[in-house]
């Protein structure tokens, strides 16, 4: 027997969050009967959605992706400015992590649903590489403070991270946290403010030579590592 959630993300159509508001709002069905969070399946029952059947698993897709300024990274097309409508791919594709709506750089994307929550819990711990240009100088005590952690990102402690000056305006972070809008929250501490912040790597998985809109297919290697993280976590 299989958890509903993971039969329905398996499809490649829902990540495993799309398929809980589902559940909630007594859209899925099995053998006829809504089903609820704690539903176990076997191969033989019928589970619909919205009274039609589940789609059939698409081929799986990893991608690289540079975002531009102004994508909000969701799957939600009520959003104006969606990843969706943005990339307008053949299937459902999703988001591991975010950047938010100003901020730019490396996304990773899939549509292979099954994997999308376990990666993000993954990604929380994998190091994440940033350029920073800011509104006024950048301070070493600002610099100090980011390495040494400890700055509370609405009442949690940022943890240490790597950081250095690369000039006047901008510095290089590399964090293993993902606090909302943690570097800029951090420089708002220090009486300053994020004019530009690029993502330029996550863990093994670089950014460059992708311009903004850009993506690329990621590696076979690329994707065995990521996949070795969640079997590693689990």
């Amino acid at each position: 027997m299989q958890h509903i959630q993971t039969v329905l993300a398996k499809s490649g159509a829902y990540s495993r969050r799309e398929t809980g508001r589902m559940i909630e709002q007594k859209r899925v069905t099995v053998n006829g009967i809504p089903c609820t969070h704690s539903t176990e399946v076997l191969p033989e029952d019928v589970i619909l959605i919205d009274g039609k059947p589940v789609p059939e698993p698409a081929e799986r897709v990893y991608l690289a992706f540079h975002k531009p300024a102004g994508i909000t990274c969701t799957a939600q097309k009520a959003v104006e400015g969606n990843l969706v409508d943005y990339l307008n791919w053949e299937t459902r594709i999703f988001a591991v992590g975010r950047l938010d709506k100003a901020s730019t750089g490396l996304l990773i994307l899939t549509n292979d649903g099954s994997i999308v929550n376990p990666l993000m819990k993954e990604e929380a711990a994998k190091e994440k590489e940033y350029i920073v240009q800011t509104k006024r100088p950048v301070s070493d005590s600002m610099i100090e403070k980011m390495c040494e952690g400890g700055l509370l990102i609405k009442g949690k402690e940022a943890s240490p991270a790597f950081a250095e000056k690369t000039g006047e305006f901008t510095f290089r972070i590399i964090l293993k946290q993902g606090l909302n809008r943690q570097i800029r929250r951090m420089c708002s501490a220090f009486g300053n403010h994020v004019i530009s912040l690029k993502r330029t790597r996550i863990s093994h998985i670089h950014l460059d030579p992708l311009e903004p809109g850009e993506w690329r297919h990621l590696t076979t290697e690329e994707i065995q590592l990521l996949k070795e993280g969640i079997k590693g976590k689990s």
